[in-house]
């Protein structure tokens, strides 16, 4: 097994491969490899899509890497390796992120990317700090997880999936926001599982033998 983290320049890279690191040696997950190189993916078993900052950033500096996009593509659609989109790196899958201007995603997962209006002044944007999860669909990569583990956010916008049968896990921040989403071999979190302690692990060491 050999998990690709995509470095794009927008993610929190070394934390992330801390903790992918560190779940692949306890639970014989293979290696872990950060690179900027699109033929490095063909070689994964399991793509990592880290992401942080605004949508239109985000997406920018994706296209900036050639051949990037086209190589997830095909290897995540194409060839249906499982993949993660972590924070940001999960809001691209989306149509589309209305986050400053309107912004194409990936298109993987239909549905959009909206300012979070809590719709009251006691809660405040960014959505930022630790927050209750709440599982709505079972799902290989949440064995172990239960509603009311914990998880670390940070975000301002959240993901409408167009189809609810794609929202596998929500929080509550002045109304449901997806926390994690999924389709096939696709899954996303808007949370940090390299920051949310023993959740976000056992995620990362779920997701690293997911075998869709």
């Amino acid at each position: 097994m050999r998990a690709v983290i995509v470095d794009y320049e927008s993610g929190n890279l070394h934390s992330a491969e801390k903790a992918f690191q560190r779940m692949a040696a306890e639970t014989g997950g293979g290696s872990v490899t950060v690179t900027a190189d699109p033929e490095t993916l063909a070689d994964a078993t399991h793509i990592v899509l880290p992401g942080d900052g605004a949508f239109p950033a985000c997406r920018r500096a994706l296209d900036a890497v050639p051949g990037m996009v086209e190589a997830l593509t095909e290897q995540v659609i194409g060839r249906g390796k499982p993949f993660l989109g972590i924070c940001v790196g999960m809001q691209l899958l989306a149509d589309i992120g209305r986050e400053y201007a309107d912004t194409p995603g990936l298109g993987w997962i239909g549905g959009e990317v909206v300012r979070i209006v809590p719709g009251t002044v006691a809660l405040k944007v960014p959505h930022m700090g630790w927050n209750d999860l709440v599982i709505d669909r079972g799902h290989p990569v949440l064995a172990g997880i239960a509603t009311g583990d914990h998880a670390y956010f940070v975000h301002s916008y959240h993901f409408v999936p167009a189809d609810p049968v794609h929202l596998l896990a929500h929080a509550d921040y002045g109304g449901p926001r997806a926390a994690i989403v999924g389709r096939n071999n696709i899954v996303g979190t808007q949370f940090h599982p390299e920051k949310s302690q023993a959740t976000g692990l056992r995620l990362i060491g779920n997701f690293l033998h997911w075998r869709p």
